[in-house]
């Protein structure tokens, strides 16, 4: 299987560097994923940590693993797993995003190696990472089977690949997009398109026609009264995230 030279969608890219500046704002542009971090993160730990045999009541449980951090922005998820021990890679096709991310990592005294540049690039390079972390980037990419092959190429053998999207159906249309975009305006209009969203079913295909097996998935559940995120086992009606690995 080959992946083509990218599958970057350039007005996907510039949606996301128009908002650059407003990544570490938790009530700006980016509110939604500052409060649906602490559940990803959650996940995304439990799930390395079981893979990799670690133990999260050290100081730096994953020290010694190479993480990259595809889609980074402006390295919401790449500043946790470097303080996790980590050698994190956070790559961004949108380059607006990264000299926001590269002063933050600075100011927060954490090593991470931003880049300018896709997953076909890395994987035509040979990169590999004991880790992917693939959160929220399928939906906006211009062909996701494509995409898919070249992360399951950037991970080494018994590596891990977690990856995060948008459910399609009418309750991901009312909540993610007339409910964000539109009521709560949490994101600019036009940041989602619902076509692009993944079923389930559809990314689980997706996952296995790139060559990794699926080894879990769970729902991101949203409660309006608690104004909280949650993990669930059964509810993957709107977001959800899925593991996977590499023999």
């Amino acid at each position: 299987m080959q992946a083509t030279n990218t599958t970057v969608d350039p007005t996907e890219v510039a949606k996301f560097e128009a908002m650059a500046a407003e990544w570490w704002d938790p009530n700006g542009k980016f509110k939604p994923l500052h409060m649906l971090n602490p559940c990803r993160l959650d996940y995304i730990t439990t799930q390395i940590a079981a893979e990799f045999n670690r133990d999260l009541s050290k100081a730096r449980p994953f020290a010694g693993l190479r993480l990259l951090d595809i889609g980074c922005g402006g390295g919401l998820l790449s500043e946790p797993m470097a303080r996790l021990g980590a050698d994190v890679v956070g790559a961004d096709a949108a380059g607006g995003n990264l000299p926001v991310a590269r002063i933050h990592a600075e100011q927060s005294g954490l090593k991470i190696e931003y880049r300018h540049t896709t997953a076909e690039s890395m994987a035509e390079a040979g990169e590999q990472f004991d880790v992917v972390l693939n959160m929220e980037v399928v939906e906006h990419v211009a062909d996701p089977l494509s995409y898919m092959i070249a992360c399951q190429k950037l991970l080494k053998s018994s590596g891990l690949h977690i990856c995060s999207t948008i459910n399609r159906n009418p309750k991901s249309f009312a909540v993610a997009i007339l409910g964000a975009e539109y009521v709560m305006r949490w994101l600019p209009k036009g940041t989602h398109e619902w076509h692009k969203f993944i079923t389930p079913v559809e990314l689980i295909s997706l996952i296995e026609k790139s060559g990794l097996t699926p080894v879990d998935r769970k729902g991101f559940v949203f409660n309006p009264i608690s104004w909280q995120w949650s993990i669930s086992d059964k509810d993957l009606s709107v977001n959800y995230v899925t593991a996977s690995t590499k023999a």
